[in-house]
């Protein structure tokens, strides 16, 4: 089976923050941050897969420091871990103080995309720095509880109306 290093996957997007990326707090909005999770991280995704892959969550999204007008985003997304059909993407995003030039780590989170063809293999990912060393030995913890979370969330989902509440 093939090796991938994690800096194989790497895929860096970087944003400059201007008003029309803000909410009412003067802070970028939630909503556009998810959105630039899930461009960046589906390269990182596609990078190993090398065919076809959808999102199927993005979870343990940590807004640890919020950006502002003036700053500028540097997202950094690389694959944390491989399943079977699963492929799990680390993203951090750096923010900069563009004035000052001071750095801050602004938000982690994980996403898991998966393949759409079910006969493919997929390659081993090997960590090839001190972060993704760290990132990637929570690799199977996390795969476990985002397991026992799907099984919840299928029980969860049975007992959910589809009716509108006008019927």
């Amino acid at each position: 089976m093939q090796n991938l290093k994690c800096s194989d996957t790497l895929s860096i997007s970087n944003h400059r923050v201007f008003s029309s990326d803000l909410n009412e707090h003067n802070t970028v909005f939630g909503g556009k941050t998810l959105m630039t999770i899930d461009d960046n991280s589906s390269i990182a995704a596609s990078r190993i897969a090398r065919i076809e892959t959808v999102t199927a969550s993005i979870d343990q999204v940590n807004f640890i420091l919020p950006f502002g007008l003036q700053d500028s985003m540097c997202t950094e997304s690389y694959v944390s871990g491989v399943g079977s059909r699963s492929i799990e993407v680390f993203t951090k995003i750096i923010g900069e103080h563009l004035k000052t030039g001071k750095r801050f780590l602004g938000l982690t989170c994980f996403s898991t995309f998966v393949v759409t063809d079910k006969n493919i293999v997929l390659p081993n990912i090997v960590p090839d720095n001190d972060e993704a060393e760290y990132v990637c030995s929570g690799y199977q913890e996390r795969q476990s509880q985002r397991l026992k979370k799907l099984l919840e969330q299928e029980k969860f989902n049975q007992n959910i109306s589809l009716k509108f509440p006008w019927q």
